[in-house]
């Protein structure tokens, strides 16, 4: 009996063993030699990822293809071909279709007005990340229809993915991932300012480009920072603000300037905002309705740091017009 009992044992432990399959990866997603892009925990950021600046893993941009599409090298020397994750410029290389981009006329000119904010989109992320170290997250879905890894792209701290759509690069991709609902965010505002691809939006005109107009020296000037706002700053961003001030002669027009932190947050000012000569703007880091002399970033937490930071202001065309340090 005390066999038998024990040949049962055997019998029931083996059974169990036989009926556990272990996970196999599909094979046509392999990627051999491409290194394992977990994806991370969500963490809501400021910039609209559910990531954190350190999270995902090191690659180095080799080509910029278009603005939605790069080609990168692992640390390992692999390479891989890169399509930012949940966001879409207009095409370059290939015919645009206008109704993919709302409000954009069905029309020759519609489709011209998109090549240039395609090429413009193209320029802009080859100014930003070709030859840089960045950082890659993938969604939940590693590889595209076309084989190439979907990811948010993360340089200097700031996702680049949501960066083209808060600048009008980009339209959001009608897809789902971590953090949609601020990319869709961003886009509305970017469609109402008609940043970027949105001012071929109904009327089919070219993408208005800034003259990028430099400022005097002494012209435009940081004159207040709050960056330690009553109270939890994450829970009362608009506690932090900064006040610009134009002191020069000159009316200054600010559509398409930015403002960002020494981790690249940037804020983009909308069309038609101006300062006229000696005229402030406060800029506050939360939500709200923009003024004739205040301003909202949007962001759903603190951007500046209380521990000491820097404030950059540049025009349309990148040049840095104002700047300061403090802590």
């Amino acid at each position: 009996m005390r066999r038998l009992a024990w040949v049962l044992v055997a019998c029931v432990v083996l059974a169990g063993c036989a009926g556990t399959t272990p996970e196999t990866t599909d094979p046509t997603a392999s990627t051999a030699g491409t290194p394992d892009l977990a994806t991370v925990p969500e963490r809501t950021a400021t910039d609209g990822t559910a990531v954190d600046r350190a999270e995902g893993r090191a690659a180095t941009v080799t080509e910029v293809v278009d603005g939605d599409t790069v080609e990168i090298r692992h640390p390992n020397g692999t390479t891989d071909t890169v399509r930012l994750l949940g966001v879409d410029t207009p095409e370059v290389h290939v015919e645009n279709d206008p109704p993919e981009f709302e409000g954009v006329p069905d029309t020759e000119a519609g489709r011209t007005c998109l090549r240039d904010a395609g090429r413009n989109a193209s320029a802009f992320v080859e100014r930003l990340l070709a030859g840089e170290r960045v950082r890659l997250v993938v969604g939940g879905d590693r590889r595209g229809r076309y084989g190439r890894l979907l990811a948010f792209v993360r340089q200097n701290g700031t996702n680049v993915n949501y960066r083209l759509v808060a600048e009008g690069y980009a339209r959001v991709y009608d897809t789902s991932f971590a953090g949609r609902e601020r990319f869709d965010r961003a886009e509305a505002r970017a469609q109402r300012n008609r940043l970027g691809l949105w001012a071929c939006a109904a009327d089919g005109n070219e993408p208005e480009p800034s003259t990028g107009e430099r400022p005097e020296p002494g012209g435009l000037a940081i004159v207040e920072i709050e960056a330690d706002a009553p109270g939890n700053d994450n829970a009362n961003p608009n506690g932090e603000r900064i006040v610009l001030e134009n002191g020069g002669e000159k009316r200054l027009a600010l559509g398409g300037w930015t403002v960002s932190d020494a981790a690249d947050h940037t804020y983009t000012f909308p069309r038609g905002v101006t300062l006229g000569p000696g005229e402030r703007v406060t800029l506050h880091t939360g939500d709200g309705s923009d003024g004739p002399d205040e301003l909202y970033w949007g962001a759903s937490e603190a951007v500046w740091n209380n521990d000491g930071d820097t404030v950059t202001v540049r025009n349309a065309t990148g040049e840095t017009v104002a700047e300061r340090s403090y802590g």
